[in-house]
């Protein structure tokens, strides 16, 4: 071989080698950069590869979550979240149809979305269980109250979601109504309480409720009317929900009893309100109502449509035969879905957006654009709202509040309304009334609870 030719082979070759040396280090880049390792020194999560999630959020606007999420995904650069807000108006069925066709759908279900806390029963075979490696049962139970881990403990034993935030039922009261009595606040005691109302509440010549010292007794014109009733079935001990989660029991004396209770205060001469009157809410903006039972963010419409009332929130009553306190829960918690590409990665999150740092952070932020952010879910900031307008009354019953599993709640609550309304307008006794609700009801949280 003549050297022109060996100098072209070794040129040649050397030009191969360059460009095989080249691409070897052009794939392990590209494969270093495609599979990161990322080890928060918090929490020790490890989360290989990427991540790209979708979070569906309900009240909150970007401009209050993602200062938080840019600050995780700061520290957890292969993990992106896509933060959404949705509209609550068809939220249940828009996230319960996604999550049934999640699997094969052309738009799958969101990986984080937030689930009431009464849903767990009919939602949780579509859900990813809490990971021990992100936060033990035991964890739980330390950071957050007893009902959230109630209410989202599933009948397999795995704990479903985190709670976003705490809420429950409070006594709504007009102040210049009550100083116009020479009243400060609400009774505690059962009894007080309903005598208040009582000395509240005015009529005309003709006998006609001019104003309301309670919303109470009827449910076309009280919005909150389902859960008062759940309130007083946990008051009186009663639990109408079997284990399975697949029945509940209405047609029995005592509850009987809660029904005719709640509903005289809308029939007789002695009715502390009508049935036909406006919705409580109406009657609160007027200034016609000196009482009213709602969750706290019911102060954001009234604090928007009666600038002049001047109002604050209380607890709710209790019975003094009772050894200890309860209260009614109805709150939103962070879950996510079984089909997620990433679960760990999403639980990762949500253990980050309840930390103690972020919770002060996401009220902060809530506050900016409302009255007051989401009552903090962890116990150990219970009291940074204690004796603040709103909340405080939140804080002071969160330790003792309870709820009932109900898995199918829309239909649940329609069911109990008309019931409701079947013997404060239409005349059926209570029996029959409630027979009907539990036959209804059954029929369908034997297959959706299941």
């Amino acid at each position: 071989m003549d050297d022109k030719k060996k100098k072209t082979i070794i040129i040649v070759g050397t030009v191969l080698f360059i460009f095989v040396i080249l691409t070897a280090i052009l794939l392990l880049l590209n494969k270093k950069k495609a599979t990161p390792e990322v080890v928060d020194s918090e929490d020790g999560i490890v989360i290989e590869g990427n991540a790209d999630l979708d979070y569906w959020g309900l009240w909150e606007p970007p401009t209050v979550v993602q200062p938080i999420i840019d600050e995780f995904e700061a520290q957890n650069p292969n993990i992106k979240i896509n933060y959404s807000q949705q509209t609550f108006s068809n939220y249940k069925s828009k996230i319960f149809t996604r999550l049934q066709q999640a699997a094969g759908a052309p738009e799958p279900a969101p990986d984080i979305f937030r689930i009431h806390n009464t849903w767990v029963p009919k939602y949780y075979k579509y859900l990813s269980p809490l990971p021990d490696q992100v936060m033990s049962a035991q964890k739980y139970a330390e950071r957050f109250y007893p009902t959230a881990v109630s209410d989202f403990t599933a009948k397999d034993g795995n704990i479903y979601a985190i709670p976003w935030y705490i809420d429950g039922l409070v006594v709504f009261y007009n102040k210049q109504l009550f100083m116009e009595e020479g009243v400060e606040k609400p009774p505690t005691d059962w009894d007080g309480f309903f005598e208040l109302a009582q000395s509240l509440t005015k009529r005309d010549a003709s006998g006609k409720i001019t104003q309301s010292g309670l919303a109470i007794g009827a449910s076309r014109n009280i919005n909150h009317s389902a859960e008062i009733i759940a309130y007083l079935l946990v008051l009186e001990g009663i639990e109408v929900m079997d284990e399975t989660r697949t029945q509940i029991t209405l047609d029995t004396p005592r509850v009987h009893r809660v029904f005719e209770t709640y509903t005289n205060f809308a029939r007789g001469q002695n009715a502390i309100w009508s049935p036909t009157s406006r919705t409580d809410l109406e009657m609160f903006f007027a200034g016609d109502l000196a009482m009213m039972i709602a969750p706290s963010w019911r102060a954001f419409d009234i604090i928007e449509a009666a600038t002049t009332i001047e109002f604050d929130t209380a607890p709710l009553p209790q019975l003094l035969a009772n050894p200890e306190d309860v209260f009614y829960a109805t709150y939103w918690g962070e879950a996510v879905s079984k089909t997620s590409s990433n679960p760990l990665a999403a639980w990762k999150f949500i253990n980050f957006l309840t930390q103690k740092e972020q919770q002060l952070k996401l009220y902060s932020n809530s506050s900016k654009i409302r009255a007051f952010g989401e009552p903090y879910s962890l116990v150990e900031l219970n009291g940074e709202m204690l004796g603040k307008p709103y909340v405080s009354a939140i804080a002071e019953m969160a330790p003792s509040m309870k709820s009932i599993p109900l898995g199918e709640e829309e239909m649940i609550n329609e069911a109990i309304n008309q019931a409701i309304t079947d013997i404060v307008e239409n005349g059926r006794d209570v029996s029959t009334a409630l027979n009907t609700a539990q036959e209804r009801i059954n029929a369908t949280i034997e297959e959706t609870n299941k």
